[in-house]
């Protein structure tokens, strides 16, 4: 078993609670316009390791984490399911807590081969960073290039299967920053029975260098990061 891997971050403090380990995995379906890791999509790339590396690198910070844990994030990490399973016992028997960061858009409720395999992860994972880009499955496309049926879908059956979740949007001018979008956004995350929190992350350009170092044109050149008073208002719409 091995899985590709784009990078590691020791000091992450805005992937879960507290001080974490985060693990960047190699490939995503999704292509979001805004995307800063555009570096993290294309499956091919990345190195290969093993869980027993990943996690004998990890537990390298255990003294650091207290309060916090590991994350795998990507990319997408749930391309890679079978990896953070395994990368996640390891870590369990550690008794390190462990967050996957996802979009959810693999999810397919109608694949019970691939349901055994995320009810086997679930019960290695603390936490569930579950990013949902739109609520309007047109402007989803058009945004992600992807529906966000299998997302919201996913998000019901973390629900309904006592996951831990917190809610992450990005919040971007023009796009995702319309009050009629967050309401619903809001009543969506009403009827999930185990959100504990719900995130606004304002849009910010610092990826475009990567575009640039890629040769690659940046998708959302001229799109500014949305005003104060309007990450103040989608945080009283979505998180009071």
């Amino acid at each position: 078993m091995k899985g590709k891997i784009h990078s590691f971050e020791s000091f992450g403090t805005v992937d879960g609670p507290g001080i974490r380990f985060v693990v960047f995995m190699q490939g995503c379906p999704m292509r979001c316009l805004y995307c800063h890791n555009p570096d993290t999509q294309n499956l091919s790339g990345g190195v290969e390791y093993t869980p027993e590396e990943v996690a004998a690198i990890a537990l390298k910070y255990k003294s650091y984490l207290k309060g916090g844990g590991v994350t795998v994030s990507g990319g997408e990490p749930l391309l890679q399911i079978d990896f953070v399973t395994d990368l996640f016992k390891l870590l369990k028997r550690e008794g390190v807590h462990t967050a996957v960061d996802t979009s959810g858009a693999t999810f397919r409720s109608n694949d019970e081969r691939l349901l055994v395999k995320i009810k086997e992860l679930i019960k290695y994972t603390d936490l569930v960073l579950l990013d949902i880009k739109h609520t309007d499955d047109e402007e989803h496309k058009k945004l992600t290039g992807v529906t966000n049926k299998n997302i919201l879908a996913f998000a019901e059956f973390l629900s309904e299967n006592g996951v831990k979740t917190w809610i992450r949007h990005v919040l971007v001018t023009g796009i995702t920053d319309f009050d009629e979008q967050l309401i619903k956004l809001r009543k969506f995350t009403d009827k999930l029975k185990t959100v504990e929190k719900v995130e606004v992350l304002p849009y910010h350009t610092m990826g475009e260098i990567k575009y640039k170092k890629m040769g690659i044109e940046y998708p959302l050149r001229g799109v500014n990061p949305p005003a104060p008073e309007r990450i103040e208002n989608a945080k009283k719409i979505l998180c009071e």
